[in-house]
């Protein structure tokens, strides 16, 4: 019997997921038959400064291999949107997306999470890891001055290290097989962090990555402001990331620009394997139609439910789409960058069973996300796959928003999608107009 979750948002039933506790101080979480605590690590954490916007000590999820998988590690990095000044990370501050304290004790691990050989073929006996998200800067903060009025703390980029130090400590230098994955905020995470991750891996591991839903693109919004720009520009000089972006883009562009993976992404020298949607949801919403672009709410509908879309607003889509493609293009033809690129109007397709590996998930070239990444990073096919545009393939499960998700709002500042919300997920459809 599958089982619901709904303190973690999802409002769909998962099968066959594994639930995995913690304890809250670096949280080394393992399954609910282990009896492992970390101390020693939180301590140290909080030694080097490597905390939450709140001060606490950062956390993971664990649940460890077995069998053949032993020695192979998944870290699947959380999403949650980012913070760009003081206000909006006060405003996370006393939520799970800035502070361990408010994190759950369990969570529901499914997808390219799962522990069933069915739901999750080629990576279900590895050590599978969820890195927790609050710091608010995708991993890439560090500021050493801490404000006594806001007790903030900007320090992303040292719970990142801290983490893989811990891990590496806890048997990943033994590693024969890695992968550096996350959605959303995450998935940026792990493009930015790359060939971070590899350096820090032994040199005879096979070390990739993988970024779902975190290919967010500097495109201009329908009133022609460039919004998201000015945007990540505040996020990098709130949280001191200039210095954690990889050099080959800040030597050439400012510090801002280095938050797109457009500019990143042709320098990366790690395999790495994108999964996106051409008409991402969040991108929709928060680059090409926020609130600030569209005061009388004209995208409110349409934001909801790509199927009330009118034909402007498609039209206007479909131009984002080719941006989208535009962008994602200088990633280049190496066989060593996987893609799968569909038409469908969802964000994060990786930890949800639905679109992960199912009978009825999400497919181009007849093949599921799960068996492209799976053949991808097992050498068996450099899967690279980009969809027609919308509405011509009938397995999407598009994403239809409840109205209280207020899709008008310009959430930018806040959550950032399926792994940024608190309240349910929206339902999916696979319907087409």
């Amino acid at each position: 019997m599958g089982e619901r979750h709904a303190e973690l948002g999802f409002s769909h039933t998962i099968p066959s997921q594994s639930l995995v506790g913690y304890y809250l101080n670096f949280l080394y979480f393992t399954n609910q038959d282990g009896g492992h605590t970390n101390r020693p690590m939180a301590k140290s954490s909080l030694a080097r400064g490597a905390v939450c916007l709140d001060g606490s000590p950062p956390a993971y999820h664990l649940d460890k291999g077995f069998g053949e998988g032993i020695n192979n590690w998944l870290i699947q990095i959380e999403g949650g949107g980012w913070c760009n000044n003081a206000t909006t990370c006060l405003s996370r501050k006393s939520t799970r997306l800035g502070s361990s304290k408010q994190m759950v004790k369990q969570l529901a691990f499914s997808g390219i999470l799962s522990n069933k050989q069915q739901f999750n073929p080629d990576f279900y006996n590895w050590n599978r890891i969820k890195v927790r998200y609050c710091d608010g800067s995708s991993f890439t903060g560090d500021v050493e001055e801490v404000n006594s009025a806001t007790n903030l703390h900007y320090r992303g980029a040292r719970v990142f290290n801290a983490m893989i130090e811990d891990l590496l400590a806890k048997g990943m230098k033994n590693a024969q097989n890695a992968i550096l994955s996350g959605t959303s905020a995450g998935g940026l995470a792990s493009i930015l962090h790359c060939d971070r991750f590899r350096a820090l891996l032994p040199a005879s591991a096979t070390a990739k990555c993988l970024s779902d839903a975190g290919y967010f693109i500097n495109a201009k919004d329908v009133s022609g402001a460039p919004h998201i720009e000015q945007f990540f520009a505040q996020v990098v000089a709130t949280h001191g990331s200039a210095k954690n972006l990889p050099a080959s883009c800040t030597s050439r562009l400012s510090p801002g620009l280095c938050f797109f993976p457009q500019y990143v992404v042709s320098e990366i020298r790690t395999p790495i394997f994108f999964v996106n949607a051409a008409y991402d949801s969040w991108q929709i919403k928060n680059i090409l139609a926020p609130g600030v672009a569209d005061p009388h709410g004209g995208w409110h509908s349409c934001k909801l439910d790509i199927n009330n879309c009118s034909p402007d607003q498609l039209t206007t889509m479909q131009g984002f789409r080719t941006e989208f493609l535009k962008a994602i293009s200088v990633a280049g033809n190496s066989p060593s960058v996987g893609m799968f690129i569909d038409s469908c109007y969802a964000h994060g397709q990786i930890e949800m069973q639905e679109t992960w590996l199912r009978n009825d998930s999400p497919l181009l070239a007849k093949t599921t996300i799960a068996k492209a990444v799976g053949d991808w990073y097992y050498g068996r096919n450099p899967f690279k796959q980009i969809d027609c545009p919308y509405p011509c393939n009938p397995t999407c499960h598009n994403r239809v928003f409840e109205p209280n998700d207020n899709p008008g709002k310009n959430s930018t500042k806040g959550s950032s999608g399926a792994s940024g919300t608190r309240g349910s997920l929206p339902k999916s459809s696979n319907k087409v107009s």
